[in-house]
């Protein structure tokens, strides 16, 4: 098997504030959630910054002419999502369920998204994205939309999710049709609490692939270049038009399903297997001179600072008032507008 690129310096460091950044916000709406500002939970990335920011990372987004990429991200992709262009302004508004966010405060602060840049909002039913991403995929095929290029969609899954029926029927339509879809699965050991050995049985997710008709790939989760060289790799061949393409990434999730588990069933054993996907970042750009110690602590400073703008700003903020708010799912001058404002993108474009 032929050695992986490494990737250019500039990409290493970008994903390496990329993870950084997701960190910072992943920790500032862990603290809000425990001092009680944030309803329902908060799900983390921590540990799977490097899989899903190299996946943002290779996505195109919709330019004037050219409709972008689809990207359909599950609880921990915040690092894809600020890849893809997200920024720490819009999930601190959805955390704390201001009017300013982009679903008004009316959404959990997980499934916020955005058609205009063709981010979907998450669907909690796991599974279910693969089947929505394939869905707008076909839709362009239809409608000869291309912008002149072959533009992919994306999405995550778990080792967990990837036993549900809707994720079959959504890959097995993917490739059944050829789709241009990249499909990332982390297999971060757990599916909540149960762990692999009970989850599948086959020796790694990544042999599934064949069962499917799709090309797969595999990388280690931990190694922030590998995973960016493997999804670089799978990306060019979907817009080639080879079909889908599936990646197993093997890391351990470190941290609960989400701040309101402990985590106290995940056993020593295990952890000492997997180390956390910054920290050996750091380390291997360090050892090979890519980056200094002091322009890794620049990088932490940066992104500290973003994430203490955002929050102070949003604060002061307004709340949705319900005497206010239009509650229609759409109504028709937005719907107008949106329309008019989308001609460039593939389908309508619409939130209320």
């Amino acid at each position: 098997m032929n050695a992986k690129p490494t990737p250019e310096p500039a990409r290493r460091l970008e994903l390496l504030r990329l993870m950084v950044l997701a960190r910072h916000l992943d920790d500032r709406m862990s603290k809000l959630y425990a001092q009680g500002q944030i309803a329902g939970s908060v799900f983390t990335g921590r540990g799977q910054e490097a899989f899903s920011g190299a996946g943002g990372m290779c996505l195109r987004p919709p330019a004037p002419g050219k409709p972008g990429d689809i990207y359909g991200p599950l609880i921990r992709d915040l690092a894809g999502r600020l890849a893809f262009g997200e920024q720490p302004l819009e999930v601190v508004r959805t955390g704390l369920g201001k009017r300013t966010g982009l679903h008004r405060g009316r959404e959990g602060n997980i499934h916020r998204g955005d058609l205009d840049r063709n981010v979907i909002p998450m669907i909690s039913h796991l599974g279910a994205m693969v089947s929505v991403v394939s869905g707008w995929l076909i839709a362009r095929r239809l409608r000869g939309v291309n912008g002149g290029e072959l533009s992919i969609g994306m999405t995550s899954i778990g080792d967990g999710g990837m036993a549900t029926g809707a994720f079959h029927e959504g890959l097995n339509l993917a490739a059944v049709e050829k789709l241009p879809l990249v499909l990332l699965v982390a297999n971060n050991q757990l599916s909540y609490s149960t762990f692999n050995d009970r989850s599948f049985a086959c020796k790694d997710l990544y042999d599934r692939a064949i069962g499917y008709g799709v090309t797969g790939h595999r990388c280690d989760g931990t190694d922030a270049d590998d995973c960016l060289a493997t999804i670089t790799d799978a990306v060019a061949r979907a817009r080639r038009g080879e079909g889908p393409q599936m990646v197993v990434a093997t890391l351990l999730r470190l941290a609960g399903h989400g701040q309101h588990d402990d985590a106290k069933y995940v056993p020593q054993e295990l952890k000492s297997r997997f180390g956390d996907c910054i920290q050996l970042y750091e380390r291997t750009l360090k050892i090979q001179g890519v980056a200094t110690d002091a322009a890794i602590a620049a990088i932490w400073d940066e992104c500290r600072a973003k994430v203490d703008d955002a929050l102070a700003h949003v604060q002061g903020e307004p709340d949705p008032d319900p005497a206010q708010e239009t509650w229609q799912a759409f109504h028709e001058k937005s719907f107008q507008e949106k329309r008019s404002s989308s001609a460039s993108n593939s389908l309508p474009a619409v939130r209320p």
